[in-house]
């Protein structure tokens, strides 16, 4: 089973964005339409949030 969480940066009253981990990789989707879904590199997903923080 993919436990499935909310984006931090997610508004309640617009789109919200969900990610899960699975093994070496992160899925994302749009939790009021959860497919389709991507599937990136775990590495990939920490260097795309480290780029978002700044």
């Amino acid at each position: 089973m993919t436990m499935w969480r909310k984006s931090s940066r997610s508004n309640t009253t617009a789109n919200c964005v969900e990610v899960a981990h699975h093994s070496d990789r992160v899925m994302a989707r749009d939790s009021k339409n959860p497919d389709p879904t991507i599937s990136l590199p775990a590495t990939s997903w920490a260097r795309f949030v480290r780029q978002s923080q700044r």
